[in-house]
Formats: C-alpha cells, structure tokens, sequence
C-alpha cells in the first residue's frame, strides 16, 4: 500500500500534543524515514537535463551532515562542471538513492541550484573534501549544489534471506504476493 503525505518542510506538527501530522497533512515519521534512508545510502544518482533534452547522470556525495530540516539537499560540485551549465538552464534534477542489499530505494526530485557563498560552503567543508578540492574551501571553483525537495518517495522492503523466502512459499502456496514492506510519496511543496 502508498501512503502519500504532504510535508511542511520546517518540520512543523499540529494538532494534539502526539499528532504526527503535519498541516499539511503530512507524516512526520514518513519524512523521517526518508532522511534515515538517505542517510544510509549517502551516494546519489544526481540526473539533470542538457539543452538537447538528453537526461544526464553522476554519482553524488549527500552531505548528510547538513541536515534536512528545511527539505534541502546539498552536495559540493565544482563551479565550472556540466552539471552546474545544466543546472543553470534546467534547474529541475532527480536523485535516486539505492541501497539493493537492504531493498532500500528513495527517488527523490526538486529544484537545484548552484551556491557560491564562502561562509555555506567553510560551514559545510569537512576535511574529507580535500580529496576531490585540494585547494580547500576557499577555491574559487569549490561550489555547492542546494537541491530543494518538492517531492520524493520511497521503498523499503524486508530484505532477509528468510523473509524473501517466506514470501516465496507464501506466493507459492497462497497465490497471494508477500508484504512489499513501507512505500510512501511525500510532497513538500
């Protein structure tokens, strides 16, 4: 079963005291899961879309450390690569997150932007950065990419040998499919 939710992306709750909802009518436990899903697999397939409409993808560092909050992503880029160009014209990306040995998978889409600003990206450096930007924070061509999140959904499935099995012998026997485990689509905007 979907649940779909809407989220309020300061995080906000109304109603009772143990509402879980939103007013938006979101689930604070579905926007949960999904930051402790992409938090687990840490890499995305970032896609974006070139002036030929041609889809492009590459592999990108969430920097979990950042938080999620506000519903926004960050990862670091350099300031001159294709993916900013493309950014620039066709800001809307898609991130795909994957992680098959637990049956966790998040696509996630949204607006990006290129940030320039030295103070975000020195808050946001860690040292592990220098493998890709030598020249620490404050070069030029260090960029951040902020992706602001306006939908996204995941899929978490059981992913033991002997769930899978028992699901088998239940289809098996039964003719009935076995629990696909938590699926929800949680709008932001």
């Amino acid at each position: 079963m979907v649940r779909s939710t809407t989220a309020d992306t300061t995080g906000s709750t109304t109603g009772s005291p143990s509402s879980t909802q939103g007013p938006h009518g979101h689930s604070r436990e579905d926007v949960e899961k999904l930051w402790s899903l992409i938090k687990g697999v840490h890499v995305a397939m970032m896609t974006t879309l070139d002036d030929n409409g041609r889809l492009n993808s590459r592999p990108m560092a969430t920097l979990s450390h950042a938080g999620f909050e506000d519903g926004t992503l960050w990862f670091f880029t350099r300031a001159d690569s294709g993916k900013v160009s493309e950014i620039d014209r066709h800001w809307r990306v898609n991130l795909a997150y994957a992680a098959p040995d637990k049956q966790d998978y998040v696509s996630v889409s949204g607006i990006a932007e290129a940030v320039r600003d030295r103070d975000k990206i020195r808050f946001l450096w860690r040292d592990i950065m220098s493998t890709w930007f030598p020249n620490g924070p404050d070069d030029p061509e260090v960029a951040l990419l902020k992706v602001s999140v306006d939908q996204a959904e995941y899929w978490d499935s059981p992913s033991s040998a002997m769930v899978y099995a028992f699901g088998y012998v239940k289809a098996k026997l039964t003719g009935e499919s076995p629990d696909p485990g938590d699926h929800a689509k949680i709008a932001f905007q």
